[in-house]
């Protein structure tokens, strides 16, 4: 997707909402736009519960599993993963983890950062939900490992029943059609 396209996407129908991220945005945009890319914006611009709710794939809404809208902020990222201080950035280089079907959460995340790759968080995995929704299909998900609870779960996409589904699993338990994504830099 464009720049512009990835932009357009998040907006929202608000029109306060839309020129604050229309001016963070403004400050993220590339001089030459990445491939494999995904704009992605602070809570201050954008929260989590906000754009979570405007998710859609194939004219079906988000459903979440075993959680809250009010309860994606408790999710932060983890200390391995470098947020921009700014209002809006690019995640560069995309990986949405096919390597890591049916691995652990928690081995992919030691593997991720041994390649020297960031795991995704959930904020960046809301954005490019809303950007790519076909990103998940059905029996294809991925966790989003760079945010993380006092506890052990970590939030993941999937499609459920054809919706498109924001839940948790395990750090410890393996899926088969689940991923674990990934990004080469955060610019």
């Amino acid at each position: 997707m464009t720049y512009e396209e990835q932009l357009a996407a998040v907006l929202p129908q608000e029109r306060d909402s839309r020129n604050e991220i229309l001016r963070a945005a403004e400050l993220a945009r590339p001089s030459e736009h990445p491939e494999r890319s995904s704009l992605a914006f602070s809570r201050s611009v954008l929260a989590p519960a906000v754009a979570a709710r405007r998710i859609e794939r194939r004219g079906k809404s988000i459903v979440l599993g075993h959680l809250e809208f009010e309860e994606l902020e408790s999710f932060v990222p983890i200390p391995a993963v470098d947020v921009p201080a700014k209002p809006a950035y690019l995640v560069t280089d995309i990986d949405l983890g096919a390597k890591y079907r049916n691995v652990t959460p928690e081995e992919a995340l030691r593997s991720i950062l041994s390649d020297g790759r960031s795991p995704l968080t959930i904020d960046e995995g809301i954005t490019l939900m809303l950007q790519q929704p076909e990103s998940i299909a059905k029996n294809w998900g991925y966790s989003l490992p760079g945010s993380r609870r006092d506890d052990q779960r970590v939030p993941a996409f999937w499609v459920s029943e054809g919706r498109p589904k924001l839940g948790w699993c395990w750090d410890r338990n393996p899926h088969t059609w689940l991923g674990t994504a990934s990004c080469g830099a955060r610019i």
